[in-house]
């Protein structure tokens, strides 16, 4: 009889789920709060208002770096989105970068106009070439609206048909790292080539005009600074909400027991494919705000070094947290942009070092490091209050 009763209560007793976690904590959108006064606030009043020669002055040169780190901390979300959450390491992300970088570029070769060193209508290493029109894939690329669609389209097409026929395939581990690693260095090589009409190896530079504004006025750089910015903010909090929901759950499956989550009648390959697409969407646009600031796109971009930095700017900062690989980014940036100058002979040897050091001995990078400074912190109080309280 108890056993009976015992069963039906248990039986009647509803099942709790486990419920979706905060968005972020109170101290996490105080963070967020005061990255948006930094970039939309404090750094146009350092650079605009505050005069030249003052000592809060803000240099242009200092407005243009924080914009291209903004720019690879967005790279370094969506390769933790696909790497820390997901488990999948690509070594060929910067082919997205570069895709995207390369069809702003293109919209901002035609806004050249005659301005050119040929006056011509036709971008100069064209006339170079003795090309006398232009070639079928620039067709709408004098068009503003295209050109931010093709910003997502092209990078997420190539992302989509290479991701289905990977994952379909079942490829994993460093057998895919490998297959990504060799597809962007194979588009590299492609780029490199005069003919197919994207600049070889020079690519596109000496940009005028975007939106028919001059690209180089300290207003225009802080436009784009501040839209970097802005895109960087809105990506992470974007993705933090998308890996508390039931899809972030399932790629956390994916990463930790793929077969189980088969057993389980899942499939694996929508929920990949998609990440695998996103992230490539933002690398994509990660390249089409870094062009217009740095003034160039060649297919260097693509080169298999560019690809493992990216790698790195996610290892350093810690994996499947998606602040720690911001932070990586632009510590490994600044790191290097001090370095290059100091000892740029020493810099690829120091980026090794610091990849193998991490992977050792900081499995959860900086990220990592600061919970358990916390969690050590918090420790010592609570010890400190019970010895208070005997």
């Amino acid at each position: 009889m108890d056993r009976l009763m015992t069963h039906t209560l248990s039986a009647s007793t509803p099942v709790v789920l486990p419920g979706t976690p905060a968005l972020l904590s109170r101290g996490g959108w105080m963070t967020v709060a005061l990255a948006l006064l930094v970039a939309c606030v404090v750094v146009p009043a350092m650079n605009l208002a505050v005069p030249p020669g003052h000592p809060l002055h803000l240099d242009d040169y200092w407005v243009s770096l924080l914009g291209k780190f903004c720019c690879y901390a967005l790279c370094a979300l969506a390769m933790d989105l696909i790497w820390g959450f997901t488990g999948i390491l690509s070594l060929g992300h910067g082919l997205y970068f570069a895709l995207g970088g390369y069809v702003m570029g293109m919209y901002l070769m035609r806004q050249i106009g005659t301005d050119g060193q040929y006056r011509s209508s036709l971008p100069d290493f064209m006339v170079f070439l003795d090309w006398k029109t232009l070639p079928w894939h620039w067709a709408l690329s004098d068009s503003f609206i295209a050109t931010l669609a093709l910003v997502l389209l092209v990078p997420g097409a190539v992302a989509f048909v290479f991701g289905f026929f990977a994952f379909r395939s079942r490829i994993q581990g460093v057998y895919f790292s490998i297959i990504t690693q060799a597809m962007t260095y194979a588009a590299m090589l492609l780029f490199f080539r005069n003919e197919t009409g994207f600049g070889g190896n020079n690519g596109f530079t000496d940009f005028k005009r975007l939106l028919g504004q001059t690209i180089t006025t300290p207003g225009m750089r802080m436009v784009l600074f501040v839209l970097s910015a802005l895109t960087l903010m809105g990506a992470y909090v974007g993705l933090r909400w998308l890996t508390r929901a039931k899809f972030g759950r399932v790629l956390s499956a994916v990463r930790d027991a793929e077969s189980r989550l088969m057993f389980c009648g899942y499939s694996p390959l929508p929920y990949k494919l998609a990440a695998w697409v996103l992230s490539a969407l933002l690398c994509g646009v990660a390249g089409a705000l870094y062009v217009p600031q740095v003034g160039i796109i060649n297919p260097s971009e693509m080169s298999v070094a560019n690809s493992i930095e990216i790698a790195v700017w996610a290892a350093v900062g810690g994996r499947g947290t998606l602040a720690g690989p911001i932070a990586g980014a632009f510590a490994v940036n600044g790191a290097k942009s001090w370095l290059t100058q100091v000892a740029p002979e020493f810099w690829l040897y120091v980026l090794g070092a610091l990849f193998v050091a991490v992977t050792l001995f900081m499995p959860d990078g900086i990220a990592g490091l600061v919970r358990r400074l916390r969690r050590s912190r918090q420790g010592g109080k609570g010890v400190q209050d019970n010895q208070e309280a005997a």
